[in-house]
Order: structure tokens, then C-alpha cells, then sequence
């Protein structure tokens, strides 16, 4: 039995001695790439055809962030703060108003001619715009004659959808306004279209516009 396996293992070896090793299967060649002039030949260019051939702009590159630009100065923001009192319809509607620290007797005796009225403004036919303007003028130019001045905003019975809207306004514009110290309506009732002003005086040595 030992022998009959032992010829067997000579005989593997023997075999595997005698096979030939494994070729290599052969690469396809690659194909050299021919001359794109050579290949396409004689051309001749297109003669112009007079044609307009618009040009897609390219698309705008995106900030990485949005440019806050630079900052402002701390009075022209006070100032565009100032400016932006009014450009919102208030909710509410003042019939009267006394600045804080105000005695309590100020609107009583304002309303009660205490102090005379030294000019007046009528906005009847002024847009809210052209009402702002003019109503900050005339209070820089009344404060110099007296302290109790007359503001006709009328009734708004006359506005859209019948809602007050400049009668609104010009009551918010003078509650934030620095030299209103209080006001009032003219007349009795909520339907009044006038008010009564009263302003700081001006510091002494202040002459201001008069005219």
C-alpha cells in the first residue's frame, strides 16, 4: 500500500514539472488617434450672415454673506428713527396727552384758554407726507412767538372707508415730537378736528426762524 502511494506522489510532481505554464492572453493595440485636420480636411469659414447672436449674460456670482453695508453714524440713525415716527397708522387715536412729568392741571388749564393760541396750522388738502413736513416747520417757527398753538387736522369723515387717517397721525406725530409738552381737542366731542397745542419754550438766546 506504501509504495502504491508513493508512486502516485511521483507521479504529480512529475506531471506538474511537465505542464507548461500559463500565456498571457495578448492586448488589443490601441489605435492611434488620427489628426482632426487631416481627418475633416480642406473647410472654408461661413461667410457673415449680418445676424445678431445674443449672448447669454453670465448669472451674478452670490455673496458668501449679505453686505450689511457700513455702519451709521449714531445721530443719522436718531435722525431716520425721527423720520419714521408716522409712517405706520397708529391703532389708537389720543384725544389728549401731557408729557410725562407734566403738572396735572396742564391739559385742564389748556383746555381752558390758559395760555393764548399764537398761531395756526390748517392741513385740510395735505397729503400725510406733505403733513409731516409741514407741521414739523411750523412748530420750529411757532415756539418762538408763544407756547399754545392751533392744529387743524379736520374730522377724516372724508378719507378712505371713512376712517380718520391724518387726524390719527398728527396726534402720534405730536406725542413724540421734543417740543410738544401736551395737547388737546379744540372741541368738545370725539369728532373734533382741531387741537390744542402746547410747546417748550426755546432756550434762551435762541432767536430761530420767524418768518
Amino acid at each position: 500500500m506504501k509504495t502504491f502511494k508513493d508512486s502516485l506522489k511521483g507521479l504529480r510532481q512529475t506531471l506538474r514539472q511537465a505542464t507548461p505554464p500559463r500565456a498571457a492572453w495578448p492586448q488589443p493595440a490601441v489605435p492611434e488617434e488620427a489628426d482632426f485636420r487631416q481627418s475633416v480636411g480642406k473647410v472654408k469659414p461661413l461667410k457673415p450672415d449680418d445676424r445678431h447672436h445674443p449672448q447669454t449674460p453670465k448669472p451674478s456670482p452670490r455673496p458668501r454673506k449679505p453686505s450689511q453695508g457700513p455702519a451709521l453714524h449714531a445721530a443719522a440713525c436718531q435722525e431716520i428713527l425721527q423720520h419714521q415716527i408716522g409712517w405706520f397708522e397708529p391703532t389708537h387715536q389720543l384725544q389728549q396727552y401731557a408729557r410725562p412729568g407734566m403738572p396735572s392741571a396742564t391739559l385742564k388749564r389748556l383746555r381752558q384758554g390758559n395760555w393764548p393760541v399764537c398761531a395756526q396750522l390748517d392741513l385740510h388738502g395735505y397729503t400725510r407726507h406733505q403733513a409731516q413736513d409741514a407741521l414739523a416747520l411750523f412748530i420750529h417757527r411757532a415756539r418762538h412767538r408763544g407756547q399754545c398753538v392751533k392744529v387743524i387736522h379736520g374730522k377724516g369723515f372724508g378719507s378712505p372707508q371713512g376712517e380718520p387717517v391724518l387726524k390719527k397721525l398728527v396726534r402720534s406725530w405730536l406725542q413724540h415730537h421734543p417740543d410738544v409738552l401736551a395737547f388737546c381737542e379744540a372741541e368738545a366731542g370725539s369728532g373734533a378736528g382741531s387741537l390744542l397745542v402746547l410747546l417748550r419754550r426755546p432756550p434762551p438766546g435762541d432767536i430761530g426762524d420767524q418768518g
